[in-house]
Order: structure tokens, then sequence, then C-alpha cells
């Protein structure tokens, strides 16, 4: 009796050691397998183990593309043989598989027990290992692109008028605001050479990366013939025909814009609207201007001809040239709207430019009660006074 006991408590002590083994041995396992974060390298890794480590036939990943402990080529090749291959799927933590572990036990025997609990493991192991090597390249593929958009931004905000003309008796100022890191809106200032003020503001259809790199094509075709003087008509003309041959694309990403030329000295401006919104005029004493649209969108319609519209631009007079980021604010069902917008214009009681926008800025926070911005925002302020600003 004593001798049975003896022989029961040192099986019970073996079977402790071999558990304590196979523990020692997935710990080894799983470091080796969480030492790395790349993809391929966790998955190599884990094939190196189960074919030198544990001794079996072969190994591999069928959908990862990987040749390193491949299955054994009679085993692969018959579909007869495939009861003898195990198959441990790898999944994620809200259980969709990511990969399968496929095993190839030596000379198509049964696994042990020990061999089973380790393959178990080692396959719950990998799976963590193999989630976080792919979640490490994600956020370093998402870090590398939002370094390429913030320099985006930065280049696009480059691209805006770093210095507002200063003109004696006139105040102007400009705001932009994009949705995203980079946006569709688009506003210059170029001085002429008869001595007038050139001014644009457009809108590149969508909003984002495609719409930004659309503007800039649009900048350098816009400064190249403003920096000539053309009438603004034909200028608008030009600019149309010369987007509509820039392929369909660009026809897809068509620009609405409002031109603008003011002539300090006389007190006159000119304007030419090519399907943008409607520009305001406010004049003391005088009913609200709005400068419609004299054509299609740039770049819509091939051979589109625009017409332009003089005024005076007298002592105290205002114009707001804006994006419709502005008025498609919403607050519920109910939007901003190009009424609404015009009369915080009208009744702004600041007399310059930056005030005014200031002013419409926050009406429009205001209107929004918090909610996100949901376009670009673009404007441009003008006004008279008395005496220089």
């Amino acid at each position: 009796m004593a001798l049975e006991t003896q022989l029961a408590s040192d099986g019970e002590t073996i079977e402790l050691q071999q558990q304590v083994f196979r523990l020692q041995a997935l710990l080894e396992a799983s470091r080796q397998v969480h030492s790395t974060i790349r993809e391929e390298e966790v998955l190599e890794s884990v094939l190196r183990i189960v074919v030198r480590e544990l001794e079996m036939a072969g190994a591999a990943f069928p959908t990862a593309g990987l040749t390193y402990g491949r299955l054994p080529a009679e085993v692969a090749a018959s579909a007869e043989n495939s009861d003898q291959l195990l198959v441990y799927p790898l999944a994620d933590r809200d259980g969709r598989k990511m990969t399968d572990l496929v095993v190839a036990p030596p000379d198509g025997r049964g696994l042990t027990l020990s061999e089973a609990d380790f393959l178990e493991g080692l396959a719950l192991q990998a799976a963590v290992a193999l989630e976080n090597a792919r979640h490490h390249k994600r956020n370093v593929e998402f870090a590398r692109l939002q370094q390429d958009l913030d320099a985006a931004r930065q280049i696009q905000r480059s691209l805006l008028p770093q210095q507002v003309p200063q003109i004696p008796g006139y105040s102007i100022a400009f705001r932009s605001d994009t949705c995203y890191e980079v946006g569709g809106d688009y506003l210059d200032i170029v001085a002429q050479p008869d001595g007038s003020l050139l001014i644009a503001v457009a809108d590149v259809a969508g909003k984002g990366l495609a719409s930004a790199i659309m503007s800039t094509s649009f900048r350098a075709a816009f400064r190249g013939m403003a920096i000539t003087g053309p009438p603004l008509d034909e200028l608008a003309t030009r600019m149309n025909q010369h987007h509509w041959a820039e392929g369909e694309e660009a026809r897809r990403r068509y620009v609405t814009a409002i031109f603008l030329r003011l002539h300090p000295a006389t007190g006159e401006i000119e304007v030419v609207n090519a399907g943008h919104n409607p520009g305001f005029l406010v004049t003391p004493g005088e009913s609200p201007i709005q400068f419609d649209a004299a054509g299609a969108p740039l770049g819509l319609l091939p051979g589109m001809r625009y017409s332009s519209e003089r005024h005076s631009f007298r002592s105290g007079a205002r114009l707001l040239f804006y994006t419709d980021g502005l008025t498609e604010v919403f607050r519920g069902d109910e939007e901003f709207g190009p009424e609404r917008l015009l009369n915080e214009f009208s009744t702004c009681s600041t007399p310059k430019a930056d005030g005014i926008l200031d002013a419409l800025w926050a009406a429009i926070k205001a209107f929004a009660e918090g909610g996100p911005q949901a376009d670009d925002m673009t404007a441009l302020a003008l006004c008279r006074g008395e005496k220089a600003e």
C-alpha cells in the first residue's frame, strides 16, 4: 500500500513538472512572438517555433503569402490529406478572423496532450501579437498621413495673401477656415498695372485634399492671367476655358468664383460673378445690391462668356464676398442662409472690415449653437471710410 501511494505521488510530481515545463516553454514562445511589432516578423516567429522548436512537419499561414515553413508537399498537394492538417484560427478582440495557423504533425500522427495545449496557447498569443502589430502599422501610417496633411495645410495657408493692401480711405480684411486640414476655398488679392486692385473669392466643388489641389492649380492660372491686367469679363472667360481644358477630373471639380476690380482713386468697382454666391454691396441711404451669377461656374461649360457690372463705391459703402460655408450652417433644420448673412452684414455697427468679419463669425457661431463646421468658410470684406483706416 505504501508503495502504491509512493508511485501515485511520483506520478503526480512528474505530471506537475511536465505542466510547469509546458508553461515555461509557452512563456518563452510568447516572449519571442511579442518581441516585435512588425506583422511579418510575428508570423515568421510563430512558424519558427512550430517547425523548429515543436518539431512539427510543417506550418504556414495560407493567407499571409509567406514561404517560411511550408507544409510538406505531399500533404499540401492532396485534398485527401487535408484531415492530417490542424487549423488554428487567429481572431482579433472582436472575434474577426485575421488568418489561420495551419500545422502538419510529424508523420501524420496525432498530437500529444502537451503539444495540443502548447499550440492552442501559441495561437492565442500569436493572435494578440498579430493584432498589435497591425494596430501599430495603422498608427504609423496615420501619423505619416497626418504629417503630410499638416504640411499641406501650412502650404495652403501660405498661398493666401500674406499682407493686406493698405489703401488710404479703405479697409480690407479676409478670413478663411477650412473644414478639414485643407480645403477648396480660394481667395487672392493682386495689384494691377493700372493701379487698381483685383480680388477673387472662389470655391472648388467638394472638400478635402482633392479640392485643395485643384484650388492650387486655379491659383496658378489666375495669377498668371491677372498679372497682365485683362478686362474682368475676359479674365473670367479665359479662366473658364482654361479650367475646362484641364480635363475630366477638373470639370468634376468645377469652380464658382466672384471677381472684383477696385479703382481706389475713382471709387469705382467692377464685378463678375461666375456661378458663385451673390456678393453684397451696402451703401448708406440705398437698398443693398446683390451681385448675382452672370454665368455658369468655371470649367463647367466650354465657350461660356461672362459680363461685368460697375458701381460706385462711395464713402461709407461696404462689400462682402463669401463662400457657401457661411450660409449653409444649420441649427436643426433651419439654415443660416444668405438673407440672415446680409442682415448681419448690413446692420453691423463697426466701420472696419476686420471688425465686420469678426461680428459675422460670432453670429454664425451663435446660430450653430456649438454644432461642428460642415464646410470651408471664407469671406472678404471691403469698406470705404471718410479717411484712411
